[in-house]
């Protein structure tokens, strides 16, 4: 679900230097500037009335709200809605019957030369503003675990299956994923930046009111010096997995049909946002989680459970003392680090995994990287949940990422927990988020991250730009 409000609390991890050494040795997949198809201001207005979240952060009220905002919305091709009588498949050929329509009317417009689309996100966490710089651009597909682009998170069949019929139905990437690489210098969005000095943005500003700006970047010699840079870089899938391996597999699908593929066929990529690590925008906030189907713990049951595994400690004040137990554990910044409310005695129990925790992952998980095990999600879901818990095989979690929107979820208020039953929750959890660093270690190990392990904030719009791929 999109938040209603921006999230107060915040994790940086924007060390100059940390990805300089490890990388030296890999080559970035080849990137390729695009003629993106955009909306033509003179026809639809206002961009803030045709832009959306990314699909997968939409829930029905927003969804609807969309779908009211504005007849050309984005929302109508990358979440078209199922109407009454629909077979199975013709929300797709509906989305793609509005891109021809839009095409041919001048509501989407192709642009004339292949640009990188500079792409800049204005937003305030606890006071302080931030700029998120980045471009977008093509990146060739590699298969995961194969070349030099590394996913962090798991994926699932089912949302692949949908997207592909999307991107069938439409021939084009709708929304672009998010892609990292190391750039201690920030010199490539630096170099990006000053080449838009002279030309004036796209702005349109979201519900949340995070401020993103679009310039296009057609100069040919800025072109070939930014692939260059990015020639010795990898890149880290940090949102839109689904998205990518669905862009693989269409190509797949494309490359059967017509035999072979040209190396410059445009379904040999897909649009993608690329930030530099370093970027002083880059922020990483937590995801905490919110559990129906475990026991009703009281915090003395957690305390003896965990003990030999964690040093644990109460917290007063009942559920109201989230905010004051996320402090501490941000303030510690430390992975080892969890939150847990017991609901049968309204107490908050702040435990830190000790030399028995890693014992015990080290067998749990004696498969995985030490990197992986020290994850504070991993420690969470395997050991905590699954193990000391005994609850294993829960309903799947809520996820939030602001200790007060935990605390309402747990009272059974706020819409903006994500979820699917009306019953009540029996367990809380308060987790760090992995950290860019993890990100970087545990892709290089070839792992993939337990699910929602990082949120990056904010959300890349839809809408900004399209990519055709026929």
């Amino acid at each position: 679900m999109f938040h209603s409000v921006a999230p107060q609390r915040r994790r940086t991890d924007v060390s100059p230097d940390l990805f300089s050494s490890s990388n030296a040795s890999h080559t970035m997949p080849q990137i390729a500037p695009f003629a993106a198809l955009r909306y033509n201001l003179d026809h639809i207005g206002s961009l803030s009335d045709v832009i959306a979240p990314p699909y997968d952060v939409i829930d029905p009220q927003l969804q609807d709200q969309l779908y009211k905002k504005h007849a050309a919305n984005v929302i109508r091709i990358i979440l078209n809605r199922t109407e009454p009588g629909d077979s199975e498949d013709d929300k797709y050929e509906r989305a793609a019957k509005f891109v021809s329509q839009w095409k041919s009317e001048g509501v989407l417009k192709q642009d004339e030369v292949p640009s990188y689309y500079v792409y800049h996100q204005e937003f305030t966490i606890d006071g302080h503003q931030y700029t998120r710089r980045g471009f977008m651009a093509r990146v060739r597909i590699e298969p995961f675990g194969e070349g030099n682009i590394y996913p962090h998170e798991e994926t699932h069949p089912k949302a692949k299956v949908d997207r592909l019929k999307l991107t069938q139905a439409t021939k084009q990437n709708n929304s672009q994923i998010f892609g990292l690489y190391p750039d201690p210098e920030n010199a490539i969005i630096t170099l990006l930046d000053e080449a838009t000095t002279a030309i004036t943005p796209i702005e349109t500003v979201d519900h949340l009111g995070v401020k993103h700006q679009l310039w296009p970047v057609s100069d040919p010699n800025v072109i070939a010096k930014v692939s260059e840079l990015m020639q010795d870089k990898p890149m880290f899938v940090a949102d839109g997995h689904h998205r990518y391996e669905t862009a693989a597999n269409y190509r797949d699908l494309v490359s059967k049909e017509l035999g072979s593929l040209p190396s410059d066929h445009p379904a040999n990529f897909v649009m993608t946002m690329l930030v530099g690590m370093s970027d002083p925008g880059m922020i990483v906030l937590p995801t905490h989680r919110l559990l129906r189907g475990t026991e009703r713990f009281s915090s003395a049951e957690i305390m003896a459970r965990l003990a030999g595994s964690f040093d644990c400690e109460i917290v007063a004040g009942g559920l109201d003392a989230a905010n004051t137990v996320w402090s501490n554990m941000e303030s510690a910044d430390d992975q080892g680090l969890i939150g847990l409310y017991a609901c049968n005695d309204d107490t908050w129990v702040l435990c830190k995994a000790n030399p028995g925790a890693a014992a015990k992952m080290e067998t749990l998980a004696a498969n995985q990287s030490k990197d992986w095990r020290e994850l504070g999600v991993s420690l969470l879901h395997r050991l905590v949940i699954d193990e000391l818990l005994q609850s294993k095989g829960h309903p799947k979690p809520t996820y939030v990422h602001d200790a007060d929107e935990l605390v309402a979820a747990m009272r059974g208020e706020g819409s903006q927990a994500e979820s699917d039953s009306d019953e009540p929750y029996t367990l809380a959890a308060l987790v760090m988020p992995a950290k860019l660093s993890h990100v970087e270690a545990i892709s290089l190990h070839k792992e993939r991250m337990p699910a929602k392990s990082t949120y990056f904030y904010p959300k890349l719009l839809s809408g900004l730009t399209f990519n055709p791929l026929c």
